[in-house]
């Protein structure tokens, strides 16, 4: 105990963390007993608490008490903590406070996590939320009756991932994203739409496998593609189904999952031996009721009705891809999930698809960050023996705590980013390119006599080249295409650049 009394004292749950050496990582903002005047956060990394607040001495519970009242609500640090307070502990405070919300949180979660009942309880009081909605994005309220305590968190006490109101997922959720893109949809009318949404679910397919570094060919593209297409349909998420899936998205039948996973799997970097493990997915056994978990948020009706449709979709696909429940072809499913989320909200239009993958791909170093904010820390709870060239030996050092409660914050912060990518530059983009393509066009037919394909290869070459119509291009078609017609395609791809008027 006497490594606590330094001048740097925590309290609450890095105290927790510390005191209980709990095997999970350290906490986003320790709190720690500083010379301010009441508790607040002195920096990103630091809340300040003064002495006078600050729990005494190592009672567990009281650093509960303390951390729910300043911290909000840590699942991963309450569920290992918890074990360490005993039942009469809980009832002592409990009846001196028998209305206090934060001891009846913590005894809600006590039994919760516990599986026992602290016989002689009598909680009383107002209904009390698990988790302030002023600082946590939350779900469907779910009352306890026996505590007054209303679990409003994202899943079940089972599987809960947090999504702190942060003012980058604030700002984004006022968008209303998925509401500009039914707009979008309706403004551009159905014919463009049309030609719009063909580019994407293209954009769509080549971009999720480029992210993977595989090669795509006709085949894999038509099987993507089609998966995509089945985004939304009104089937549930069960293993069945995902399965079916991975074998739509893999076209190497040897790669064909069966179920989900009964062997470890890993992730690797370009190092050789341990170094080269850059993360390592719950063991078998946990990885199958953590996406019985996962399948139960993706499918829950009444999460559906009050959750941002975006916010589920990255709980759904983050949380799959940290389980990597098959062996190969979770990465192309997880994205495939997001649009699966989407569609079956009802949010957009039937058959509109965000190019997402495509907003990914453009950046990667974001896309990798948001997933090293969860695998990183976790990596670090696994004992890796590298035996030779792969094959290793793992050690869990943890519990399946840690994939049960995990925060998704930065996770969701990057794909409300990438879906208003996709919407304003990407489809945006796109549409704006092919009205300019079709203005040019009818300009050009209604001068010139051209074949329409050399015309088409022209105008294209035109546009990606700033209106300018490279030599080899006069040089290829100069035997089909007055010279005139080459210096009006440019002329005329120009005056579209620049937002100028073509003329008739």
């Amino acid at each position: 105990m006497g490594k606590h009394q330094n001048s740097v004292r925590m309290v609450g749950y890095a105290f927790l963390r510390e005191h209980l050496s709990l095997p999970i990582p350290p906490v986003l903002r320790p709190a720690m007993v500083q010379p301010v005047a009441r508790v607040v956060a002195v920096s990103d990394s630091v809340l300040g608490v003064p002495s006078s607040v600050a729990p005494d001495g190592d009672d567990v519970l009281m650093h509960v008490l303390f951390a729910l009242k300043h911290e909000g609500t840590d699942l991963l640090v309450l569920n290992h903590a918890l074990r360490h307070v005993p039942a009469q502990r809980v009832l002592d405070e409990l009846r001196a406070r028998p209305t206090g919300q934060f001891i009846r949180k913590a005894g809600f979660l006590w039994e919760a996590f516990r599986g026992d009942r602290l016989e002689g309880a009598e909680p009383q009081g107002n209904y009390v939320d698990l988790f302030d909605p002023a600082l946590y994005v939350t779900g469907p309220s779910r009352r306890d009756m026996r505590w007054r305590v209303s679990f409003n968190g994202l899943g079940h006490l089972r599987y809960a991932p947090v999504v702190r109101r942060t003012a980058a997922i604030e700002a984004m959720l006022a968008k209303d994203l998925l509401g500009q893109a039914t707009a979008f949809a309706s403004e551009i009318g159905p014919v463009l739409l049309d030609r719009a949404l063909a580019w994407a679910y293209l954009g769509e397919t080549e971009s999720s496998f480029a992210i993977e570094r595989d090669t795509l060919d006709a085949d894999k593209a038509t099987a993507f593609a089609a998966l995509l297409r089945q985004a939304g349909e009104a089937r549930l998420l069960d293993e069945d189904y995902l399965v079916a899936l991975q074998n739509s998205a893999i076209t190497n039948p040897l790669e064909h999952a069966q179920q989900f996973r009964t062997e470890q799997n890993w992730l690797r970097g370009p190092a050789r031996g341990v170094a080269g493990v850059t993360y390592v997915p719950p063991p078998p056994d946990f990885a199958f009721d953590l996406m019985q978990e996962v399948m139960s948020l993706a499918n829950d009706s009444q999460t559906g009705k009050v959750l941002d449709p975006l916010v589920l979709a990255a709980l759904v696909s983050f949380g799959f891809v940290f389980i990597h429940p098959f062996m190969d072809g979770n990465g192309r499913l997880s994205r495939f999930l997001i649009h699966h989320v989407l569609g079956r909200s009802g949010c957009m239009p039937k058959g509109f698809v965000l190019p997402i993958s495509m907003a990914m791909k453009r950046n990667e170093t974001a896309y990798l960050q948001a997933l090293q904010s969860f695998s990183t820390p976790l990596r670090a709870l696994w004992k890796v023996l590298w035996i030779d060239e792969g094959r290793y030996d793992f050690e869990w050092l943890g519990d399946d705590a840690l994939y049960r409660y995990w925060d998704a914050t930065p996770c969701v912060e990057f794909l409300l980013t990438m879906a208003e990518q996709a919407l304003q530059k990407d489809l945006r983009d796109e549409t704006r390119f092919l009205a300019m393509y079709d203005a040019a066009l009818r300009a050009m037919e209604l001068r010139f006599d051209i074949r329409s394909n050399a015309l088409a290869t022209l105008l294209l070459g035109a546009f990606q080249n700033q209106g300018i119509v490279s030599k080899n291009r006069r040089k290829q078609f100069a035997d089909i295409v007055p010279q005139a017609a080459f210096d009006a395609i440019e002329e005329t791809v120009r005056r579209q650049l620049t937002g100028a008027d073509v003329p008739d």
